[in-house]
Protein backbone atom coordinates (compact mmCIF):
# COMPACT_ATOMS: atom_id res chain seq x y z
CA UNK A 1 0.00 0.00 0.00
CA UNK A 2 2.87 2.55 0.69
CA UNK A 3 4.42 1.73 -2.85
CA UNK A 4 1.19 2.79 -4.37
CA UNK A 5 0.61 5.91 -2.54
CA UNK A 6 4.31 6.43 -3.45
CA UNK A 7 3.42 6.13 -6.85
CA UNK A 8 0.64 8.69 -6.69
CA UNK A 9 2.17 11.26 -5.01
CA UNK A 10 5.18 11.41 -7.82
CA UNK A 11 2.41 11.04 -10.77
CA UNK A 12 0.87 14.00 -8.95
CA UNK A 13 4.41 15.67 -8.57
CA UNK A 14 4.82 14.91 -12.70
CA UNK A 15 1.08 16.60 -13.35
CA UNK A 16 1.60 19.96 -11.41
CA UNK A 17 5.14 20.08 -12.30
CA UNK A 18 3.78 19.65 -16.45
CA UNK A 19 1.14 22.21 -15.84
CA UNK A 20 3.17 24.87 -14.06
CA UNK A 21 5.72 24.82 -17.07
CA UNK A 22 3.25 25.39 -19.82
CA UNK A 23 1.73 28.03 -17.75
CA UNK A 24 4.65 29.66 -17.60
CA UNK A 25 5.49 28.89 -21.40
CA UNK A 26 2.31 30.72 -21.89
CA UNK A 27 2.50 33.56 -19.86
CA UNK A 28 6.09 34.33 -21.33
CA UNK A 29 4.49 33.93 -24.96
CA UNK A 30 1.56 36.30 -23.55
CA UNK A 31 3.83 38.99 -22.53
CA UNK A 32 6.00 39.09 -25.43
CA UNK A 33 3.05 39.46 -27.55
CA UNK A 34 1.84 42.23 -25.13
CA UNK A 35 5.30 44.25 -25.60
CA UNK A 36 4.59 43.71 -29.10
CA UNK A 37 1.56 45.29 -29.49
CA UNK A 38 2.36 48.14 -27.13
CA UNK A 39 4.22 50.23 -29.30
CA UNK A 40 8.08 48.67 -28.28
CA UNK A 41 11.32 50.57 -29.26
CA UNK A 42 13.10 49.06 -32.13
CA UNK A 43 16.33 49.87 -29.97
CA UNK A 44 15.56 48.09 -27.56
CA UNK A 45 14.69 44.97 -29.44
CA UNK A 46 17.20 45.24 -32.13
CA UNK A 47 20.75 43.71 -31.64
CA UNK A 48 22.02 47.05 -32.32
CA UNK A 49 20.58 48.75 -29.09
CA UNK A 50 21.00 52.25 -30.53
CA UNK A 51 20.02 55.38 -29.31
CA UNK A 52 20.62 58.06 -31.01
CA UNK A 53 19.77 60.86 -28.15
CA UNK A 54 22.62 59.50 -26.49
CA UNK A 55 25.46 58.13 -29.25
CA UNK A 56 25.43 60.80 -31.99
CA UNK A 57 24.18 63.79 -32.54
CA UNK A 58 25.12 65.92 -35.64
CA UNK A 59 23.46 69.49 -35.49
CA UNK A 60 20.21 68.59 -37.94
CA UNK A 61 18.14 71.77 -39.09
CA UNK A 62 15.55 70.76 -42.25
CA UNK A 63 15.86 74.08 -44.14
CA UNK A 64 12.18 73.31 -46.36
CA UNK A 65 9.35 70.96 -45.40
CA UNK A 66 7.39 71.34 -48.89
CA UNK A 67 6.70 68.95 -51.41
CA UNK A 68 4.29 67.73 -54.14
CA UNK A 69 3.42 64.88 -52.10
CA UNK A 70 1.03 65.09 -48.90
CA UNK A 71 2.40 67.02 -45.63
CA UNK A 72 5.06 65.26 -43.09
CA UNK A 73 3.14 64.46 -39.80
CA UNK A 74 5.91 65.94 -37.33
CA UNK A 75 6.05 62.54 -35.33
CA UNK A 76 6.72 60.98 -38.91
CA UNK A 77 10.05 63.43 -39.31
CA UNK A 78 10.88 62.86 -35.89
CA UNK A 79 11.02 59.30 -36.63
CA UNK A 80 12.58 59.82 -40.05
CA UNK A 81 15.47 61.89 -38.80
CA UNK A 82 16.13 59.51 -36.10
CA UNK A 83 16.36 56.13 -38.09
CA UNK A 84 18.39 58.60 -40.58
CA UNK A 85 21.18 59.59 -38.07
CA UNK A 86 20.91 56.09 -36.69
CA UNK A 87 21.74 54.77 -40.12
CA UNK A 88 25.18 57.15 -40.05
CA UNK A 89 26.03 56.38 -37.21
CA UNK A 90 25.97 52.46 -37.73
CA UNK A 91 27.54 52.59 -40.67
CA UNK A 92 30.37 54.68 -39.65
CA UNK A 93 30.85 51.80 -36.46
CA UNK A 94 30.96 49.49 -39.11
CA UNK A 95 34.00 50.93 -40.73
CA UNK A 96 35.91 51.44 -37.89
CA UNK A 97 35.43 47.68 -36.80
CA UNK A 98 35.10 46.11 -40.29
CA UNK A 99 32.08 44.26 -38.95
CA UNK A 100 28.61 44.66 -40.23
CA UNK A 101 26.65 44.31 -37.04
CA UNK A 102 23.68 46.59 -37.10
CA UNK A 103 23.72 47.20 -40.84
CA UNK A 104 20.42 45.64 -41.99
CA UNK A 105 18.39 47.29 -39.15
CA UNK A 106 18.42 50.50 -41.14
CA UNK A 107 19.44 49.67 -44.65
CA UNK A 108 17.25 47.46 -47.45
CA UNK A 109 18.34 44.52 -48.61
CA UNK A 110 19.76 46.40 -52.13
CA UNK A 111 21.14 49.32 -49.90
CA UNK A 112 23.36 46.60 -47.78
CA UNK A 113 25.32 45.23 -50.67
CA UNK A 114 27.72 48.19 -51.47
CA UNK A 115 28.13 48.32 -47.47
CA UNK A 116 28.93 45.02 -47.28
CA UNK A 117 31.51 44.89 -50.11
CA UNK A 118 33.25 48.07 -48.68
CA UNK A 119 33.54 46.69 -45.72
CA UNK A 120 35.22 43.08 -46.76
CA UNK A 121 37.75 44.91 -48.90
CA UNK A 122 38.59 46.97 -46.39
CA UNK A 123 39.42 44.25 -44.05
CA UNK A 124 41.02 42.38 -46.40
CA UNK A 125 43.33 45.55 -47.09
CA UNK A 126 43.83 46.28 -43.66
CA UNK A 127 41.74 49.61 -43.96
CA UNK A 128 39.58 51.20 -41.14
CA UNK A 129 38.17 53.90 -41.00
CA UNK A 130 37.06 56.78 -38.43
CA UNK A 131 34.34 58.88 -39.11
CA UNK A 132 31.90 60.91 -38.04
CA UNK A 133 28.95 64.16 -39.44
CA UNK A 134 29.16 67.75 -37.99
CA UNK A 135 25.59 69.10 -39.46
CA UNK A 136 22.82 67.91 -41.94
CA UNK A 137 20.59 70.33 -43.37
CA UNK A 138 17.78 68.16 -45.04
CA UNK A 139 15.48 68.98 -47.33
CA UNK A 140 12.00 67.46 -47.54
CA UNK A 141 11.74 66.69 -51.48
CA UNK A 142 8.66 63.91 -51.07
CA UNK A 143 6.65 62.49 -49.04
CA UNK A 144 3.52 59.39 -50.84
CA UNK A 145 0.27 59.55 -49.87
CA UNK A 146 0.24 55.99 -48.36
CA UNK A 147 3.17 57.19 -46.03
CA UNK A 148 5.36 54.56 -46.76
CA UNK A 149 8.11 56.40 -48.74
CA UNK A 150 10.10 59.40 -48.26
CA UNK A 151 13.16 61.42 -50.22
CA UNK A 152 14.82 64.27 -49.20
CA UNK A 153 18.13 66.18 -50.11
CA UNK A 154 20.77 66.30 -47.44
CA UNK A 155 22.68 69.26 -47.87
CA UNK A 156 25.76 70.51 -46.10
CA UNK A 157 26.70 67.82 -44.89
CA UNK A 158 29.38 68.13 -42.86
CA UNK A 159 31.91 65.05 -42.62
CA UNK A 160 35.30 64.19 -40.98
CA UNK A 161 37.56 60.86 -41.53
CA UNK A 162 40.27 59.28 -41.08
CA UNK A 163 41.52 56.37 -42.65
CA UNK A 164 43.82 53.68 -41.55
CA UNK A 165 46.45 51.26 -43.22
CA UNK A 166 47.91 48.63 -41.15
CA UNK A 167 46.51 50.79 -37.91
CA UNK A 168 48.93 53.64 -39.27
CA UNK A 169 46.80 57.09 -40.55
CA UNK A 170 47.12 57.45 -44.11
CA UNK A 171 45.39 60.34 -44.33
CA UNK A 172 42.49 62.34 -42.71
CA UNK A 173 40.05 64.66 -44.59
CA UNK A 174 37.11 67.32 -43.99
CA UNK A 175 34.45 67.85 -46.77
CA UNK A 176 30.82 69.43 -47.18
CA UNK A 177 29.25 67.24 -48.87
CA UNK A 178 25.05 67.04 -50.38
CA UNK A 179 23.30 63.90 -50.16
CA UNK A 180 20.40 62.69 -52.48
CA UNK A 181 18.52 60.07 -50.01
CA UNK A 182 15.55 57.73 -50.33
CA UNK A 183 14.04 55.80 -47.50
CA UNK A 184 11.34 53.17 -46.71
CA UNK A 185 8.88 52.18 -44.05
CA UNK A 186 9.66 48.59 -43.39
CA UNK A 187 8.28 46.60 -40.87
CA UNK A 188 7.04 50.49 -39.20
CA UNK A 189 11.13 51.45 -38.96
CA UNK A 190 12.62 53.80 -41.92
CA UNK A 191 15.11 52.36 -43.86
CA UNK A 192 17.96 53.57 -46.14
CA UNK A 193 17.10 52.43 -49.74
CA UNK A 194 19.14 55.25 -52.01
CA UNK A 195 21.84 57.09 -50.78
CA UNK A 196 24.08 59.16 -53.61
CA UNK A 197 26.44 61.76 -53.16
CA UNK A 198 26.70 64.81 -54.94
CA UNK A 199 29.50 67.27 -55.60
CA UNK A 200 30.91 69.06 -52.76
CA UNK A 201 29.90 72.22 -51.37
CA UNK A 202 31.11 75.45 -49.57
CA UNK A 203 31.42 75.57 -46.21
CA UNK A 204 29.64 77.56 -43.68
CA UNK A 205 31.46 80.71 -42.78
CA UNK A 206 31.02 82.61 -39.67
CA UNK A 207 29.25 84.97 -39.13
CA UNK A 208 31.02 88.78 -38.04
CA UNK A 209 30.04 90.17 -35.30
CA UNK A 210 31.20 93.01 -32.54
CA UNK A 211 33.89 91.11 -30.31
CA UNK A 212 33.41 92.00 -26.67
CA UNK A 213 37.20 91.37 -26.25
CA UNK A 214 39.66 91.39 -29.08
CA UNK A 215 43.23 90.78 -30.22
CA UNK A 216 45.66 93.11 -31.76
CA UNK A 217 48.53 91.87 -31.91
CA UNK A 218 50.00 90.69 -28.97
CA UNK A 219 47.51 92.33 -26.63
CA UNK A 220 43.93 92.24 -24.98
CA UNK A 221 41.34 95.16 -25.73
CA UNK A 222 38.25 95.29 -24.40
CA UNK A 223 36.35 98.11 -25.31
CA UNK A 224 39.02 99.67 -27.51
CA UNK A 225 41.55 99.77 -24.63
CA UNK A 226 44.36 97.48 -23.23
CA UNK A 227 43.60 94.91 -20.90
CA UNK A 228 45.93 92.92 -18.67
CA UNK A 229 44.79 89.92 -16.80
CA UNK A 230 45.44 90.14 -13.14
CA UNK A 231 42.87 86.88 -12.20
CA UNK A 232 42.39 83.87 -10.14
CA UNK A 233 41.22 80.29 -10.11
CA UNK A 234 37.97 80.36 -8.33
CA UNK A 235 36.23 78.10 -6.34
CA UNK A 236 34.01 78.55 -3.33
CA UNK A 237 35.89 77.67 0.13
CA UNK A 238 33.02 74.58 0.88
CA UNK A 239 32.34 73.57 -2.96
CA UNK A 240 35.61 72.97 -4.60
CA UNK A 241 35.10 71.18 -7.62
CA UNK A 242 31.48 71.47 -7.18
CA UNK A 243 30.64 75.07 -7.87
CA UNK A 244 27.22 74.18 -9.81
CA UNK A 245 25.75 71.65 -7.44
CA UNK A 246 23.44 71.76 -4.53
CA UNK A 247 25.37 73.79 -1.73
CA UNK A 248 25.75 76.62 -4.90
CA UNK A 249 25.30 80.14 -2.41
CA UNK A 250 24.95 83.07 -4.32
CA UNK A 251 25.80 85.34 -1.78
CA UNK A 252 28.90 83.56 -0.99
CA UNK A 253 29.99 83.89 -4.48
CA UNK A 254 29.15 87.59 -4.58
CA UNK A 255 31.09 88.20 -1.37
CA UNK A 256 34.41 86.11 -2.72
CA UNK A 257 33.82 88.11 -5.83
CA UNK A 258 34.07 91.68 -3.86
CA UNK A 259 36.71 90.20 -2.03
CA UNK A 260 38.75 89.33 -4.98
CA UNK A 261 37.74 92.86 -6.96
CA UNK A 262 38.97 95.25 -3.77
CA UNK A 263 42.48 93.24 -3.49
CA UNK A 264 43.07 94.37 -7.24
CA UNK A 265 42.05 91.14 -9.11
CA UNK A 266 40.29 91.83 -12.48
CA UNK A 267 39.23 88.24 -14.10
CA UNK A 268 38.44 84.62 -12.50
CA UNK A 269 38.45 81.87 -13.86
CA UNK A 270 36.03 78.98 -13.36
CA UNK A 271 35.30 75.78 -14.37
CA UNK A 272 32.31 73.39 -16.10
CA UNK A 273 32.54 69.79 -15.51
CA UNK A 274 31.07 67.87 -18.97
CA UNK A 275 29.21 64.66 -16.96
CA UNK A 276 27.69 67.17 -14.26
CA UNK A 277 26.37 69.64 -16.71
CA UNK A 278 24.52 66.59 -18.53
CA UNK A 279 26.99 66.13 -21.13
CA UNK A 280 25.10 66.49 -24.56
CA UNK A 281 21.72 67.19 -22.65
CA UNK A 282 22.78 70.29 -20.47
CA UNK A 283 20.71 70.80 -17.78
CA UNK A 284 18.83 73.82 -17.04
CA UNK A 285 19.35 74.48 -13.62
CA UNK A 286 22.99 74.34 -13.88
CA UNK A 287 22.60 76.80 -16.87
CA UNK A 288 20.83 79.50 -14.38
CA UNK A 289 23.39 78.90 -11.58
CA UNK A 290 26.02 79.98 -14.28
CA UNK A 291 24.26 82.78 -15.34
CA UNK A 292 23.97 83.85 -11.58
CA UNK A 293 27.38 83.55 -11.69
CA UNK A 294 28.39 85.56 -14.22
CA UNK A 295 25.93 87.77 -13.88
CA UNK A 296 27.24 88.60 -10.05
CA UNK A 297 30.90 88.72 -11.84
CA UNK A 298 29.36 91.64 -14.15
CA UNK A 299 28.30 93.60 -11.28
CA UNK A 300 31.82 93.29 -9.18
CA UNK A 301 33.10 94.20 -12.77
CA UNK A 302 35.60 91.05 -12.95
CA UNK A 303 35.94 89.02 -16.29
CA UNK A 304 35.33 85.51 -16.47
CA UNK A 305 37.50 83.21 -18.30
CA UNK A 306 35.26 80.26 -18.43
CA UNK A 307 36.70 76.64 -18.95
CA UNK A 308 34.30 74.19 -20.60
CA UNK A 309 34.67 70.28 -20.59
CA UNK A 310 36.22 69.96 -16.87
CA UNK A 311 36.69 65.99 -16.15
CA UNK A 312 36.67 65.03 -20.05
CA UNK A 313 38.94 62.71 -21.47
CA UNK A 314 37.36 60.32 -24.62
CA UNK A 315 38.12 62.44 -27.57
CA UNK A 316 36.92 59.68 -29.89
CA UNK A 317 35.75 60.24 -33.21
CA UNK A 318 32.43 59.02 -32.56
CA UNK A 319 32.09 61.30 -29.57
CA UNK A 320 32.14 64.53 -31.25
CA UNK A 321 28.52 65.38 -31.48
CA UNK A 322 27.78 64.69 -28.50
CA UNK A 323 30.55 66.89 -27.00
CA UNK A 324 29.54 69.58 -30.39
CA UNK A 325 25.86 69.46 -28.55
CA UNK A 326 27.14 70.09 -25.11
CA UNK A 327 29.24 73.43 -26.12
CA UNK A 328 26.09 74.47 -28.48
CA UNK A 329 23.99 75.10 -25.61
CA UNK A 330 26.27 76.70 -23.04
CA UNK A 331 28.24 78.76 -25.55
CA UNK A 332 25.40 79.68 -27.41
CA UNK A 333 23.14 80.40 -24.24
CA UNK A 334 25.90 82.90 -23.19
CA UNK A 335 26.96 84.34 -26.03
CA UNK A 336 25.92 88.23 -25.63
CA UNK A 337 27.42 88.29 -21.93
CA UNK A 338 29.93 91.09 -21.24
CA UNK A 339 31.08 89.04 -18.38
CA UNK A 340 32.51 86.57 -20.11
CA UNK A 341 36.42 86.84 -21.35
CA UNK A 342 37.32 83.65 -23.21
CA UNK A 343 35.95 80.29 -23.78
CA UNK A 344 38.67 78.01 -22.18
CA UNK A 345 38.14 74.53 -24.70
CA UNK A 346 39.68 72.13 -21.83
CA UNK A 347 42.15 72.13 -19.08
CA UNK A 348 45.11 70.47 -19.73
CA UNK A 349 44.40 68.39 -22.27
CA UNK A 350 48.44 67.67 -23.22
CA UNK A 351 47.90 65.52 -19.99
CA UNK A 352 45.92 63.16 -22.25
CA UNK A 353 48.21 62.82 -25.03
CA UNK A 354 49.63 59.33 -23.87
CA UNK A 355 46.54 57.78 -22.65
CA UNK A 356 44.46 59.45 -26.07
CA UNK A 357 46.68 59.46 -28.80
CA UNK A 358 47.86 63.52 -29.03
CA UNK A 359 46.29 63.28 -32.27
CA UNK A 360 43.36 62.65 -31.67
CA UNK A 361 43.31 64.90 -28.66
CA UNK A 362 44.34 67.59 -30.77
CA UNK A 363 42.05 67.03 -33.76
CA UNK A 364 39.12 67.37 -31.32
CA UNK A 365 40.11 70.40 -29.79
CA UNK A 366 40.63 71.91 -33.45
CA UNK A 367 37.46 71.06 -34.11
CA UNK A 368 35.42 72.23 -31.38
CA UNK A 369 37.25 75.74 -31.54
CA UNK A 370 35.27 75.74 -34.98
CA UNK A 371 31.88 74.81 -33.28
CA UNK A 372 32.60 77.49 -30.62
CA UNK A 373 33.36 80.00 -32.69
CA UNK A 374 30.58 79.10 -35.14
CA UNK A 375 27.86 80.02 -32.34
CA UNK A 376 29.48 83.07 -30.38
CA UNK A 377 32.15 85.43 -32.19
CA UNK A 378 32.22 87.32 -29.35
CA UNK A 379 34.75 86.28 -27.22
CA UNK A 380 38.01 84.74 -27.01
CA UNK A 381 39.21 81.27 -27.33
CA UNK A 382 42.17 79.77 -25.35
CA UNK A 383 43.34 76.44 -24.65
CA UNK A 384 44.97 75.72 -20.69
CA UNK A 385 48.28 73.53 -21.48
CA UNK A 386 49.90 72.35 -18.62
CA UNK A 387 53.21 73.93 -19.41
CA UNK A 388 54.95 76.29 -21.64
CA UNK A 389 55.99 73.45 -24.14
CA UNK A 390 53.02 71.98 -24.69
CA UNK A 391 51.62 75.84 -25.16
CA UNK A 392 53.00 75.95 -28.73
CA UNK A 393 50.36 73.23 -29.89
CA UNK A 394 47.28 74.82 -32.31
CA UNK A 395 48.76 78.37 -31.24
CA UNK A 396 47.75 79.63 -34.54
CA UNK A 397 44.09 78.65 -33.72
CA UNK A 398 43.90 80.32 -30.43
CA UNK A 399 43.13 84.32 -29.20
CA UNK A 400 44.96 83.68 -26.38
CA UNK A 401 47.95 81.60 -25.72
CA UNK A 402 47.22 79.59 -21.97
CA UNK A 403 49.87 77.95 -19.66
CA UNK A 404 50.27 76.86 -16.18
CA UNK A 405 53.79 76.86 -14.70
CA UNK A 406 54.94 74.93 -11.17
CA UNK A 407 58.25 74.76 -11.74
CA UNK A 408 61.21 76.80 -10.62
CA UNK A 409 62.13 78.59 -14.04
CA UNK A 410 59.47 80.70 -14.99
CA UNK A 411 61.41 83.94 -16.62
CA UNK A 412 63.63 81.97 -18.84
CA UNK A 413 60.41 80.01 -19.44
CA UNK A 414 58.36 82.59 -20.35
CA UNK A 415 61.07 84.49 -22.49
CA UNK A 416 61.44 80.95 -24.72
CA UNK A 417 57.77 80.79 -24.91
CA UNK A 418 57.38 84.44 -26.24
CA UNK A 419 60.21 84.12 -28.54
CA UNK A 420 58.70 80.95 -30.09
CA UNK A 421 55.06 82.84 -30.36
CA UNK A 422 55.68 86.30 -30.58
CA UNK A 423 52.75 87.80 -31.73
CA UNK A 424 50.29 86.30 -29.76
CA UNK A 425 48.99 87.42 -26.03
CA UNK A 426 50.08 84.86 -23.35
CA UNK A 427 48.61 83.80 -20.29
CA UNK A 428 49.98 82.78 -17.08
CA UNK A 429 46.36 80.59 -16.46
CA UNK A 430 47.89 78.67 -13.57
CA UNK A 431 50.53 79.44 -10.93
CA UNK A 432 51.41 78.85 -7.63
CA UNK A 433 52.83 77.41 -4.67
CA UNK A 434 51.22 74.95 -1.29
CA UNK A 435 52.25 76.37 1.90
CA UNK A 436 51.64 72.29 3.41
CA UNK A 437 54.57 71.70 5.83
CA UNK A 438 53.16 68.63 7.70
CA UNK A 439 53.60 64.62 8.26
CA UNK A 440 53.31 64.09 4.55
CA UNK A 441 55.66 66.73 3.37
CA UNK A 442 57.61 67.64 6.35
CA UNK A 443 60.00 69.89 4.13
CA UNK A 444 57.50 71.52 2.26
CA UNK A 445 57.17 75.61 1.92
CA UNK A 446 55.63 77.54 4.61
CA UNK A 447 53.18 80.21 5.22
CA UNK A 448 56.77 82.59 4.64
CA UNK A 449 57.94 80.92 1.69
CA UNK A 450 54.68 81.19 -0.01
CA UNK A 451 54.29 84.74 0.45
CA UNK A 452 57.92 84.91 -0.87
CA UNK A 453 57.25 83.25 -3.68
CA UNK A 454 54.17 84.89 -4.70
CA UNK A 455 56.30 88.61 -3.84
CA UNK A 456 59.18 87.41 -6.48
CA UNK A 457 56.38 86.57 -8.80
CA UNK A 458 54.76 89.92 -8.54
CA UNK A 459 57.88 91.90 -9.11
CA UNK A 460 58.11 89.60 -12.56
CA UNK A 461 54.96 90.33 -13.98
CA UNK A 462 55.54 93.82 -13.22
CA UNK A 463 58.74 93.86 -14.96
CA UNK A 464 57.08 92.45 -18.18
CA UNK A 465 53.78 93.39 -17.96
CA UNK A 466 52.63 89.74 -17.78
CA UNK A 467 48.73 88.29 -17.76
CA UNK A 468 48.30 85.82 -15.14
CA UNK A 469 46.04 83.76 -12.73
CA UNK A 470 47.11 82.41 -9.66
CA UNK A 471 46.03 79.22 -7.93
CA UNK A 472 43.91 79.49 -5.71
CA UNK A 473 41.74 81.77 -3.28
CA UNK A 474 41.47 79.39 -1.00
CA UNK A 475 42.54 76.52 0.90
CA UNK A 476 40.40 73.38 1.21
CA UNK A 477 39.32 70.85 3.55
CA UNK A 478 38.70 68.31 1.09
CA UNK A 479 40.12 67.52 -2.56
CA UNK A 480 38.35 64.52 -4.74
CA UNK A 481 40.26 61.87 -5.36
CA UNK A 482 39.64 62.61 -9.48
CA UNK A 483 42.33 65.70 -8.83
CA UNK A 484 44.87 64.66 -7.77
CA UNK A 485 44.57 60.40 -6.40
CA UNK A 486 44.53 58.76 -3.52
CA UNK A 487 48.46 59.44 -2.42
CA UNK A 488 47.94 61.43 1.44
CA UNK A 489 50.86 63.77 0.26
CA UNK A 490 49.43 64.90 -2.51
CA UNK A 491 45.69 65.34 -1.65
CA UNK A 492 47.63 67.09 1.94
CA UNK A 493 49.85 69.42 -0.34
CA UNK A 494 46.80 70.39 -2.99
CA UNK A 495 44.83 71.60 0.04
CA UNK A 496 47.45 74.24 0.50
CA UNK A 497 47.58 76.80 -2.14
CA UNK A 498 45.00 79.18 -1.27
CA UNK A 499 45.81 82.97 -0.47
CA UNK A 500 43.38 82.47 2.96
CA UNK A 501 43.53 79.37 5.15
CA UNK A 502 40.53 77.34 5.95
CA UNK A 503 39.96 79.44 9.15
CA UNK A 504 38.95 81.98 6.74
CA UNK A 505 42.16 84.17 7.70
CA UNK A 506 44.43 85.80 5.19
CA UNK A 507 47.61 84.49 4.65
CA UNK A 508 50.88 86.48 4.13
CA UNK A 509 51.05 85.74 0.57
CA UNK A 510 47.12 87.94 0.16
CA UNK A 511 49.65 90.57 0.51
CA UNK A 512 50.51 89.82 -3.14
CA UNK A 513 47.84 88.44 -4.58
CA UNK A 514 47.61 91.31 -6.99
CA UNK A 515 50.12 93.79 -8.88
CA UNK A 516 48.35 96.98 -7.37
Amino acid sequence: MTKDLNKNIYRALLIISFIALNGLILYGISGIWTYLNTGADRSSMLHTAIESKDAYLPKTTWTSLENPGRPIEEQTLAEVQKDYLNAWHVKNIAYKANNPYGIKDYYTDSAQVNLYRTINYNKNNKIHIEATTLSHQPKLEFYSADGQLVVFTDENVKEYQRLFKNNKLAFETTQTSTYKVMMLLEDGFWRIRHMVKEAPTTEEQVQESSPFAEVVGSSIKVKGEDYTIQGINYYPQKTPWNMFGNGFDASIINDDFKLMANAGLNTIRIFIQYEDFGKADVKAEKLEKLKETLDLAQQNKLKVIVTLFDFYGDYSVHDWTLTHRHAEKIVSTFKNHKAILAWDIKNEPDLDFESRGKKNVLNWLEYMMKEIQKFDSNHLITIGWSNTKAAVNLNDEVDLLSYHYYANNFEADFDTLQKEVPNKPLVLQEFGVSSYRGLWNPFGNTEKDQANYYKKMQAIFRKKNIAYMSWTLYDFDKIPTAVVGNLPWRKNKQKHFGFINKRGKKKPSFLYISSQ
